[in-house]
């Protein structure tokens, strides 16, 4: 084990009941800890090696493990945010390639939104939706604007925006007279945890645990329009498509350019509510404003449901359901509804953000910072035989492995770089959109150095 420089300090090891610092224990140089941990065993360890030992996720805990374990947190906690960079809690620098998971698409502490959110919370942070909230229809018309849709329901989270969708699904169905209506979904998709949500999700691992899973979806392989005309011509009672544009937690998969163009004209076919959902690849990530406008389409294909979340505020919690023609006008009062959502202080931030995002015409330059970024990667990794190939569109891209490689995750950590990898081999990078050329240059110099002494150590294939 390797020795940490560090200090005993109550706020990074709250649960440490630290009753003697023994000198001389074993070796006159090294200072020892004897501690209890939270459930009362008591240990000895070398001053030196605290660090390293509450790596662990579960021991980095509270004192009572007050928080359910429902992540598997690193080993870092963040205090403050500048730009592209995050910085922890003994000052040392990182350079983010995860952008909160495409979230903090304009980096952290963007000046202009924090003063917004500094101004309106000094004002007026929440009413509820009994009530009139102008911030909530100026942000609508915004995002009306700039994507050609009709109406928008405002919500907190991705989730909550698919819930939205799905429910919208079902009245359409029901309104055609389909007593079970059905919505087609993709395999290896990510829709969100909500019960719903899950079940719409085509990831087998999301599922586990939770069955009886919700019913009314019928899956299909992603990118594979014969799969959809097959179900089409034996099922009558499908209602709906939702596809994500690129998937982003499947393995930053991008289709291929007729996909969505198709997909409008079998629903125009069979009457069918045409869904995405744009949680991770909308607001700017693909290069456009949302990705089903992206030049690698032959001609933007509208749908009549599109869900956006993460990016919206920039981290401030917001989703968004947006309709358009068959869709519109289907919610009406008492269908649907959200305690926090559209609040005024979330529509200013969103507000801001997208103000801030057209001004400086962000998905423009993202279309040209990707195609430079995977090109770099391209040329970078040619001649490792371990890549099987680098992918994405705009700013969502992903680096397949032929071998898992979760473990660069914390090799990454450990050099100063944010990355995060999907679906066990694919290496996902997401960083905040404004980032620069010569970043984007050390991100790619960073990553493409982590998997050549990766391969080169002797990760093994696993296939």
């Amino acid at each position: 084990m390797q020795t940490c420089a560090g200090s005993v300090n109550q706020n990074i090891y709250p649960m440490l009941d630290i009753h003697a610092l023994p000198e001389n224990l074993d070796d006159p140089d090294i200072v020892y800890v004897i501690f209890k941990n939270s459930s009362g065993a008591a240990y000895t360890l070398p001053f030196a090696f605290l660090d390293d030992y509450f790596r662990w996720p579960m021991m980095a805990s509270s004192a009572k493990n007050t928080l359910m374990p429902t992540y598997a947190r690193l080993p870092v906690s963040f205090v403050k945010g500048e730009g592209v960079w995050l910085i922890d809690d003994t000052g040392r620098r990182y350079l983010d390639g995860v952008a909160g998971i495409s979230v903090c698409n304009l980096g952290h502490a963007h000046p202009q939104i924090a003063a917004v959110i500094a101004d309106q919370a000094s004002q007026l942070v929440h009413t509820s939706n009994l009530y009139q909230i102008p911030l909530q229809s100026a942000l609508a018309d915004q995002l009306c604007q700039l994507s050609g849709m009709d109406q928008v329901f405002l919500g907190i989270s991705g989730a909550e925006a698919n819930e939205a969708a799905i429910k919208l699904a079902r009245l359409h169905g029901h309104a055609k007279g389909i007593e079970n209506p059905l919505i087609i979904v993709a395999e290896q998709s990510f829709h969100g945890r909500t019960m719903a949500t899950l079940s719409a999700t085509g990831n087998r691992k999301v599922h586990v645990g939770f069955e009886p899973l919700v019913g009314g979806f019928v899956r299909v392989p992603f990118d594979d329009l014969e799969a959809i005309r097959r179900v089409a011509e034996v099922n009558p009672d499908v209602v709906a498509i939702l596809v994500e544009p690129v998937q982003g937690e499947g393995g930053v998969n991008v289709p291929g350019a007729d996909y969505l163009t198709s997909i409008r004209q079998i629903c125009d076919q069979h009457g069918w509510l045409m869904m995405l959902d744009e949680i991770q690849s909308g607001m700017g990530r693909c290069g456009s404003w949302f990705a089903f406008q992206r030049a690698g389409e032959t001609s933007p294909a509208m749908p009549d449901v599109m869900t956006i979340a993460k990016a919206l505020a920039n981290g401030v919690p917001i989703g968004a359901c947006l309709v358009a023609s068959a869709a519109t006008d289907l919610m009406q009062p008492g269908h649907h509804g959200s305690t926090f959502g559209g609040n005024p202080l979330a529509c200013r931030a969103a507000l801001e953000t997208l103000s801030i995002m057209e001004a400086d015409d962000i998905p423009a330059q993202v279309a040209s910072k990707g195609q430079q970024f995977r090109q770099q990667l391209t040329d970078k990794l040619q001649g490792c035989d371990a890549v099987v190939e680098v992918r994405g569109a705009g700013l969502l891209n992903g680096i397949e492995l032929d071998r898992p490689c979760g473990e660069l995750v914390t090799r990454a950590l450990e050099r100063g770089l944010l990355i995060n990898v999907v679906a066990g081999n694919v290496i996902r990078l997401i960083p905040p959109l404004i980032i620069t050329t010569e970043q984007l240059t050390d991100l790619a110099d960073a990553v493409a150095q982590l998997v050549i002494e990766f391969v080169a150590e002797g990760g093994v294939n696993q296939e």
